[in-house]
């Protein structure tokens, strides 16, 4: 049918006989046999429902009408090159940069070692890295603002390509003078819903781990006793004796280890969460997103 897309090759192989006065000629300009080029032409004349070339042993020579018809594939042939150049200098613009978007335990605990390894491999490529809570990373990158984002939620995320990392563990903290930190026996779930908690604000992976854990096990999480921005902030609070505090074990290990806060065993209820990778485009990442999506997936 005379109305599908003209096929590009065809149409440089009809300009090059226009220009070198022969198929033969024309088809070893654009690398092909002169059988396959004749075979082209016949298919694209009989497509169009009109001859584009005159043949005689002197060689072809357009007709009216496949003049008018090469003209008008100059222009379109100009049109493509030109978008494929312009193609090629946006690849080129966007692979030079990778802009990562991180929540703040990932961000703060594990990305700095990706980032080493990534700078130390591709050095040419420029990293711009976000750091938000698990909401705000699916809100960006969902709108096309990241290239790649990283979060610790359990919520599903819809519209995105998503790649399970590894595990975390949030852990129960108190201080030391805390009753809590002396029981020989875990806190039950029961009591751990029952008891206003040093938590990271709304949005957070934190917070939402905690949240669908507690209804998973069919209790109502408790009202924070504070709801702070960092992990630092509700580490500090937990420390003071503000109240007990629900954070990664990622984010309590140095604390702990130096005896200023202590792991509270908890029972009957699930705080392992996943960290995982998002993005948009192909489910299989490219270029500098799949680079530094392979440095993440290697073991910690």
């Amino acid at each position: 049918m005379a109305d599908r897309w003209p096929d590009l090759d065809v149409l440089q192989l009809l300009v090059g006989v226009a220009e070198l006065g022969s198929v033969g000629a024309a088809a070893a300009h654009v690398g092909i046999s002169q059988p396959s080029a004749s075979s082209s032409i016949t298919r694209c004349e009989r497509r169009l429902g009109f001859k584009i070339l005159d043949r005689s042993p002197r060689g072809s020579t357009l007709t009216t009408d496949g003049a008018l018809y090469v003209d008008w594939a100059r222009d379109l042939l100009f049109a493509a090159e030109r978008m494929q150049s312009a193609t090629a200098a946006l690849r080129s613009a966007r692979a030079a940069h990778l802009r990562v978007a991180a929540s703040m335990t990932v961000a703060e605990y594990l990305v700095p070692k990706w980032l080493g390894a990534f700078r130390r491999n591709f050095a040419r490529v420029d990293v711009n890295l976000s750091v938000l809570n698990s909401d705000q990373v699916v809100e960006e990158v969902s709108g096309g603002h990241q290239d790649l984002g990283f979060i610790e939620t359990t919520q599903p995320v819809r519209g995105l390509h998503v790649a399970t990392l590894r595990r975390d563990q949030l852990v129960v903290v108190v201080a030391p003078d805390n009753v809590w930190a002396r029981r020989s026996k875990p806190v039950p779930a029961a009591e751990l819903a029952a008891t206003p908690l040093v938590q990271r604000e709304e949005g957070s992976g934190t917070r939402r781990t905690f949240i669908d854990a507690c209804r998973a096990a069919g209790l109502e999480p408790p009202n924070p006793a504070q709801s702070l921005a960092s992990n630092t902030a509700v580490r500090v609070a937990a420390m003071a004796g503000t109240a007990p505090a629900v954070l990664s074990q990622l984010a309590v290990r140095d604390a702990v280890a130096v005896g200023d806060l202590v792991v509270v065993p908890v029972s009957g209820i699930d705080l392992r969460r996943p960290i995982r990778a998002i993005w948009t485009g192909p489910k299989r990442a490219l270029g500098p997103t799949a680079d530094f999506l392979s440095l993440a997936q290697d073991p910690p």
